[in-house]
């Protein structure tokens, strides 16, 4: 039965799964199996020529994981989507399905560690060189965007600064020169910024935040057009091999159906942190997109529904000094994900962001002094209690 469009906090719930092909199961089963049995040879063939829709082995596709695929593809406004085992699969696919020797990716200034060390693989192994820019104007834009640049790769908001990318700005610009534009969407989570609706082509999330909301799973999402789905399922995601096991995407489809509900807490939660850090004598500086003298605060307006649950602090002092206050808190675990019904902290030049250079990691603001919280669910009094007696204690 095929369902009208429906609210984004209707369509977490019910997008994507029909039970009438499921022996009407309230709740998408677990198909927790690695291959699927043909009715007879020919059918196999078929199969495997792609002239007959179905399944064949867990890695080429698995019916769980289709409905996860589609509910995300909905949620995004995409036409289609792909799981992976972990975020990383999901850019490792993406960036390799884009580029070939000798190819150029612009990059936001500043990406998650593991995506920089990617990027150094690529450039050491395959000469696919990159380059970070502010992306903060047409003219910065058409200045770092070269004859073989592949795609402009982007977060926003920038893990851990906070900064933002004009998702608009960049996407006019790209158009022009006919580069794909994709958007690292994990810190907002299709909630509260859908960059495909801005314009950008290809969203990617480590669905291990946000999505699964429950700190028990590992997992990346890539949304996009049918085609370049297709091409990234028929090449990259199979022949690499990064697929999500059936039990993942299962607890990703639970996970979901809360997302409205918890990103709104976590939203809240974020924003009374973000108050009582503001104006505390012992904070150097708060990187907050909900704060009106954020640089972004604009952008933020523009194309987010609301600043998000994460909250970046420098405090005062060195990093002996930073390292000190979170080795105090009690309530607050030093854990370096995010989107946790638990509150994190963690300290990105040790710990998310060490592999990048001294220099490098400066350019992108991150200094020593630099925290990274990750608002949970908890009763924001507490959270904030939490903080408020360890920066007693330093």
């Amino acid at each position: 039965m095929k369902q009208k469009k429906m609210r984004f906090d209707t369509e977490v719930i019910h997008a994507g799964y029909d039970s009438e092909g499921h022996l009407g199961s309230l709740v998408p089963p677990i198909y927790q199996s690695s291959a699927f049995i043909f009715d007879n040879a020919e059918q196999g063939e078929r199969r495997f020529a792609g002239s007959e829709a179905g399944y064949i082995y867990s890695r080429l596709g698995n019916p769980t994981v289709k409905i996860l695929e589609d509910r995300m593809a909905v949620l995004e406004e995409g036409e289609a989507a792909l799981a992976f085992s972990s975020g990383m699969a999901a850019v490792s696919a993406v960036l390799v399905s884009l580029t070939k020797t000798g190819d150029h990716i612009l990059c936001s200034q500043g990406v998650y560690g593991c995506t920089f060390g990617l990027l150094q693989l690529l450039k050491k192994k395959y000469n696919i060189d990159c380059h970070f820019s502010s992306m903060d104007s047409p003219e910065t834009l058409e200045q770092e965007i070269q004859p073989n640049t592949a795609c402009i790769y982007i977060e926003t908001p920038i893990n851990p600064t906070m900064k933002l990318v004009d998702l608009e700005l960049v996407v006019k610009m790209a158009k022009q020169k006919g580069i794909p534009v994709v958007v690292d969407n994990t810190f907002s989570s299709p909630y509260l910024q859908r960059p495909i609706a801005k314009g950008c082509d290809i969203v990617i999330h480590s669905a291990t935040k946000y999505i699964g909301g429950h700190g028990d799973v590992v997992s990346g999402l890539v949304i996009g057009n049918e085609k370049f789905i297709t091409q990234v399922s028929k090449t990259t995601q199979k022949d690499i091999g990064g697929v999500i096991s059936p039990f993942d995407a299962w607890l990703l489809l639970r996970g979901i159906k809360t997302l409205p509900i918890r990103m709104d807490r976590h939203c809240e939660n974020a924003s009374r942190i973000f108050q009582f850090l503001k104006t505390h004598p012992k904070i150097e500086n708060i990187y907050y997109p909900g704060d009106p003298e954020h640089g972004d605060y604009a952008i933020m307006k523009k194309q987010m529904k609301q600043p998000g649950g994460m909250v970046s602090f420098a405090i005062k002092g060195t990093k002996e000094t930073a390292q000190q206050f979170i080795d105090q808190l009690q309530l607050i675990h030093i854990a370096v994900s995010l989107g946790d019904p638990e509150t994190l902290i963690q300290h990105p030049a040790s710990m998310t962001h060490a592999v990048i250079p001294v220099e490098e990691r400066k350019k992108m603001g991150i200094e020593d002094n630099l925290l990274r919280l990750s608002a949970g669910l908890e009763a924001w009094e507490d959270i904030v209690e939490d903080l408020e007696q360890a920066l007693k204690k330093v």
